[in-house]
């Protein structure tokens, strides 16, 4: 199903962003010839408005092409492929397209005289930027220089910020966000009230494409441009964080540290979560330790109740022997209590947490146990603490 945005002005563009209103005092230049390069809903967003603004034949745009990376073999046999979503929607709206996974020697047929990536992963090439009349332009789902990098809307969550913003700026030729800012969002933006990633795109890219759209009727890219934004100056750059692609590192859970409001926060923007484990392995002579990597994939919930049975902190002990449910009960560093019911041991599949222990040895759980009331106690502790 394709999403569409709605893309409609507001009645005060002076409260989204600055501009130099430099087609308004004057400067003008070719209908545009776009190569547009994209990936994702947030980049799908900005081809829509300028298609739109294509369509409605105001003279700006000329023409638009697409370019994306070619679908790609997914899940552990390579047997099914995905594709990036904004090759769907440029085949919709009848754009030429181009799926490539290298700018080494590949040249568009029709030589663009602006090109605009949004969302990409791959750096244009200085020679086609400077083919390019105009050069390139890139929409930033942040308040540049803060969150430069891959994965803006991530850490922007990640490190709780309630508001954000979006930055219009010129493609560098060799570097990612080093571009010169012609837009921007008033410091300090806007309030997003965005819990996830999804939620906070949903805010971000509709405000980028209509940046993207005003940058290009107010011809901004028009050299010399005029630099923008709320940060002046290298002094102090080095404050502002990098929004470093999301990796497993991001998701192993470092219970020294982490509290329970962290935990549950990066479960809910960046989850699932992960530690190694101690299991224990039956062998011929005895038995063998190993780490295993446990996956927290159905989450955790925060215990309401207050609990004295967990003294050390990142010990799981499985609760309820007796009863019918047996639950996972993890203490945070700040005193709290998580819960989880089912877990994905490496190796197997997403099953009750007891059961997941008792397979893998994570537990001293006789595996030749058939009543769980026979156990002196109504829990059991894993062998150690989560690492």
């Amino acid at each position: 199903m394709l999403r569409y945005y709605n893309l409609s002005v507001r009645k005060s563009p002076r409260l989204l962003f600055y501009n130099s209103l430099r087609h308004a005092s004057g400067q003008t230049y070719e209908p545009l010839r776009i190569l547009f390069c994209g990936s994702d809903e947030f980049s799908i967003a900005s081809l829509q408005a300028l298609n739109q603004e294509k369509r409605a034949k105001t003279g700006f745009i000329a023409s638009i092409a697409v370019v994306c990376r070619p679908e790609k073999p997914v899940q552990r046999n390579l047997t099914a492929v995905r594709e990036v979503p904004i090759a769907a929607v440029a085949r919709h709206l009848g754009l030429p397209l181009y799926q490539i996974d290298t700018f080494t020697e590949w040249t568009p047929s029709m030589p663009p005289n602006l090109v605009i990536a949004v969302s990409f992963g791959l750096l244009v090439p200085s020679r086609i930027i400077r083919s390019a009349k105009y050069g390139g332009l890139n929409v930033h789902p942040s308040m540049l220089p803060e969150f430069p990098g891959p994965a803006p809307l991530h850490h922007t969550l990640l490190e709780g910020r309630k508001t954000t913003g979006v930055t219009l700026q010129t493609l560098h030729p060799t570097k990612f966000d080093e571009g010169k800012l012609i837009a921007q969002t008033p410091y300090p933006g806007i309030e997003h009230g965005a819990e996830t990633v999804g939620q906070l795109r949903d805010v971000t890219a509709p405000l980028g494409a209509r940046m993207l759209v005003h940058g290009i009727k107010n011809g901004l890219f028009i050299p010399p441009v005029q630099e923008v934004g709320w940060h002046k100056g290298d002094e102090g750059a080095s404050k502002f964080t990098y929004a470093s692609k999301i990796g497993p590192k991001d998701r192993h859970i470092n219970w020294a540290t982490w509290s329970a409001s962290d935990i549950l926060r990066r479960q809910r923007i960046i989850g699932p979560l992960w530690n190694y484990a101690e299991s224990f392995a039956k062998e011929q002579h005895g038995s063998r330790k190993k780490a295993k990597r446990v996956i927290w994939e159905h989450g955790f919930r925060l215990l309401e109740n207050e609990c004295h049975l967990f003294p050390a902190t990142g010990h799981p002990v499985i609760v309820g022997l007796h009863g019918t449910a047996q639950n996972v009960y993890i203490r945070t560093c700040d005193g709290n209590v998580l819960v989880a019911d089912r877990i994905k041991v490496e190796g197997g599949t997403t099953t009750e947490a007891f059961q997941a222990a008792r397979r893998t040895g994570l537990a001293p759980i006789p595996t030749t146990l058939d009543n769980l009331a026979e156990l002196p106690h109504d829990f059991i502790a894993f062998h150690a603490r989560l690492a």
